[in-house]
């Protein structure tokens, strides 16, 4: 179980989950995917500018 947990922490979001986590468009989460791939907590930082 542990092993599925690390590698959904490398894996990009999807962007209807990144977009629903941090309430932006789908629009909005694909860019930042598209600009941050995998990096989730990179992906997270920018959510939340935007969101702020």
């Amino acid at each position: 179980m542990s092993e599925h947990k690390d590698a959904s922490a490398s894996a990009p979001y999807d962007a209807q989950t990144l977009a629903k986590k941090h309430r932006i468009s789908i629009e909005e989460a694909q860019k930042i995917i598209a600009e941050h791939g995998a990096d989730r907590k990179a992906s997270d930082k920018a959510a939340r500018r935007i969101a702020a």
